[in-house]
C-alpha cells in the first residue's frame, strides 16, 4: 500500500520521492522503502481518503497527549503520519538542534513547494530562532556569529536582519523578550515556528497543525450559514456544542412573538435602538419623542421619558455612535432639526437656515462631533454638533442619508439614485441607480452593503464596493410609503422591514423569501430597527400608534413566570 498517504504534486498523486532522502530510515511500525511504500506489520488496503483520516486521527490523538495510542493505529494500520524526515526535522526544531535541522531541510528541498526560494525562507527562520535563543542563553559572541555568517549570508530580508542586530543591546531576556515580541526559548516559540515552516511544506508531508480541529469547524460554520435561524452567541465554538448531530436552530430561537407593546397617542412614524441597545427612542405624529429603557434580560423597555419641546412630528430619530445625542426630523414642512442630550433630556441645538427649508433626513458622522441633514426641496448641510454649517451641496432633493466616514456621505435623490459626496473634495459619484423611487436605505456596520427600500418593488440589497444588485426580498408590500428597514441579528446576517400589510418581514441575507413573518400591528408597519446588543430583540413603530418589541418565545414564557412571581412586575401585553 501507499506511505502514510502520498505527496500531491500539481494535482496528481504520487509516492514520496524518497530518492531524494539519504538513508531512509525504517520504524517500529514498518519501513519506507525505495520507491516510497510503506511495508507495515498489519497493512490495510486503504484508500487515500481513508489514509488521510487515519493520519488525522493520529495527529489528534498525539495533540491530546496519547502518544501510545497514536504509535498502535499507525502501526495497524502501516500508515505515518508524516514524511519520516519532516517527523525528524519536527523533533529537531522542537529540540532546539538546529545543526541536525539543516540537514533535515537538505534533504526535504526537493518537496517544499516554492523550491530554493522557500528553501532560503525556511532556513531563515530557523536561524532566526537559533540567533534569538542564543540571545536568551548569554552567549552574545556566539549570536553574532549566527547573526554575521548564517543569516547575513542569506541575502534574505535584509531589513529584519537589521533589526534582529539590534537585540544585541539588550540587557536581559525579558527586555529581549518584549523588545522582539517573542515568546522566549521553549516549546511555545518553537511549536509557533513549526507552523511557520509547515507553510512551505505539502500537507502529504508535514499535517498542518491541528488539522482534524480545524476540518471540524469549518464544517459546523458551514452548517451555520446554511441554518436560516442561526441567531445566538452561545455556540460561537467546538466546545459549546456537539459534533454528535447536524446544526439546527429553530424558529423559537428566533425573535417571533410580541414580547410588549409601547403606546403614543398618533401614528408612530421612526424608532432605535441606541447603539450599545441600553435605550429605545420612539417618534410619533403626537409631536412625541419617547426615550425608554431597555433590559435585555426580560425583553422590555420601561421609564419612558417624553421630550417634547418641538411643535411637530417626529418623523425620523438617529443616535449619537456614543449614544449622548439624538437627532430629531420632523416631516416634509420641518426646517428644523433638534439635536437632544440624550441623558439630561435638554434641548442641545436647533439646526436651522432658512424658513423654506425642508430638513427631514439627517445622520451622525463616525466622530460623532459632525453630520449631515437634508430633505426633498434641495437642502443639503454638512455641520458641526454647535449646529455651525461647514459646507452645503446646492440642488439636492434628499430621498435619505448615511455616512461613510468622516468626511463622505451617501444620498438618495429623486433620480432613482444613491451617490457619495465626499465634503472635503467636494467632489461626487455614483454607488447606486435603481428604476423606481428610493423611498429610504440603510447601510450596515461594515459600510460594505445597503438595504434599499424601492417603492412598489420592496427591499433590494446592494454591494457598496462592486455597485451591484445582490438580492431582491419578496413577500413585503411598499406602494409609495415611506418604511424604514434595518440590518440586525448575529453578525448583522438578517435584514427585516416593515410593510403597508401590517407585517414585519425579516430575511436571511442569502435567501430571497422571509424566514419570518410577524404578525400583530393593526396598520402600515412604518420602521423596524434591531437592538445592536441582542440579536434576539426587535422594535416596530406602526401607524396604530404602538411600538412593538419582538423577542423568542421562551423571553416572553420567562417573563410571563416571573410576572406571577415577582410583584411589581407588570404582565406583558
Amino acid at each position: 500500500m501507499q506511505a502514510n498517504g502520498c505527496s500531491q504534486h500539481n494535482g496528481t498523486t504520487e509516492p514520496f520521492d524518497s530518492h531524494s532522502l539519504r538513508n531512509p530510515p525504517s520504524t517500529s511500525n514498518g519501513e519506507i522503502t525505495t520507491n516510497g511504500t510503506m511495508v507495515g506489520q498489519n497493512n490495510r488496503n486503504l484508500s487515500r481518503t481513508d489514509q488521510d483520516i487515519v493520519r488525522l486521527i493520529g495527529q489528534h490523538l498525539r495533540g491530546l497527549g496519547f502518544n501510545q495510542t497514536a504509535e498502535q493505529l499507525i502501526a495497524e494500520s502501516g500508515c505515518a503520519l508524516e514524511h519520516p524526515t519532516a517527523a525528524r526535522f519536527r523533533a529537531h526544531v522542537m529540540d532546539g538542534e538546529w545543526e541536525k535541522t539543516e540537514e533535515d531541510l537538505h534533504e526535504l528541498e526537493s518537496l517544499v513547494k516554492g523550491g530554493k526560494g522557500d528553501v532560503t525562507k525556511m532556513r531563515f527562520l530557523l536561524l532566526e530562532q537559533k540567533y534569538l535563543e542564543l540571545l536568551e542563553d548569554g552567549v552574545p559572541l556566539k549570536a553574532l556569529d549566527c547573526l554575521r555568517y548564517e543569516l547575513t549570508p542569506l541575502k534574505y530580508n535584509t531589513e529584519r536582519v537589521h533589526v534582529l542586530s539590534t537585540y544585541m543591546m539588550c540587557s536581559s531576556a525579558g527586555e529581549l523578550r518584549e523588545s522582539s515580541k517573542w515568546e522566549g526559548k521553549g516549546a511555545a516559540s518553537r511549536q509557533k515556528l513549526i507552523e511557520n515552516l509547515q507553510e512551505f511544506l505539502p500537507p502529504s508531508i508535514m499535517l498542518p497543525p491541528r488539522r482534524l480541529f480545524t476540518l471540524l469547524s469549518q464544517a459546523v460554520e458551514q452548517q451555520k450559514e446554511k441554518c436560516p435561524y442561526h441567531n445566538t452567541q452561545l455556540d460561537s465554538d467546538l466546545s459549546s456544542i456537539s459534533l454528535l448531530m447536524d446544526h439546527i436552530c429553530t424558529k423559537e430561537q428566533f425573535p417571533n412573538v410580541t414580547t410588549q407593546v409601547l403606546e403614543h397617542q398618533d401614528e408612530v412614524w421612526h424608532c432605535q435602538f441606541s447603539p450599545d441597545g441600553t435605550r429605545l427612542a420612539t417618534g410619533s405624529k403626537d409631536n412625541k419623542l419617547i426615550i425608554w429603557d431597555v433590559d435585555i434580560i426580560y425583553f422590555e423597555v420601561k421609564n419612558p421619558r417624553t421630550l417634547d419641546e418641538h411643535k411637530f412630528g417626529v418623523g425620523f430619530v438617529t443616535w449619537c455612535p456614543d449614544n449622548t445625542h439624538i437627532l430629531v426630523c420632523g416631516p416634509d414642512e420641518t426646517n428644523e432639526v433638534y439635536i437632544y442630550n440624550a441623558v439630561t433630556g435638554d434641548v442641545r441645538q436647533r439646526i436651522h437656515q432658512n424658513t423654506d427649508d425642508s430638513l427631514t433626513y439627517a445622520a451622525w458622522m463616525p466622530d460623532g462631533r459632525k453630520l449631515v441633514v437634508g430633505g426633498v426641496r434641495g437642502q443639503f448641510y454638512y455641520c458641526d454638533i454647535d449646529g455651525n454649517v461647514i459646507d452645503t451641496w446646492e440642488g439636492i432633493r434628499i430621498q435619505g442619508l448615511a455616512a461613510l466616514d468622516d468626511k463622505v456621505a451617501l444620498a438618495a435623490d429623486t433620480h432613482n439614485r444613491i451617490r457619495g459626496y465626499n465634503f472635503d473634495t467636494l467632489q461626487d459619484f455614483p454607488i447606486i441607480q435603481e428604476d423606481h423611487p428610493i423611498m429610504t436605505f440603510v447601510i450596515d456596520e461594515k459600510k460594505e452593503l445597503a438595504l434599499v427600500n424601492v417603492a412598489s418593488q420592496g427591499c433590494h440589497l446592494w454591494d457598496l464596493k462592486d455597485k451591484v444588485l445582490l438580492r431582491k426580498f419578496h413577500g413585503q408590500t411598499q406602494a409609495f410609503f415611506t418604511i424604514y428597514s434595518c440590518f440586525g441579528g448575529l453578525n448583522q446576517d438578517y435584514v427585516a422591514s416593515g410593510s403597508e400589510d401590517h407585517k414585519v418581514f425579516i430575511w436571511h441575507k442569502r435567501r430571497e423569501t422571509p424566514v419570518a413573518v410577524l404578525e400583530g400591528h393593526r396598520m402600515t408597519v412604518n420602521c423596524v430597527h434591531w437592538n445592536p446588543a441582542e440579536p434576539s430583540m426587535l422594535a416596530s413603530a406602526s401607524d396604530d400608534a404602538t411600538v412593538r418589541i419582538w423577542g423568542p418565545k421562551d423571553k416572553l414564557e420567562r417573563k410571563r413566570k416571573d410576572s406571577f412571581t415577582s410583584s411589581g412586575r407588570s404582565s406583558p401585553v
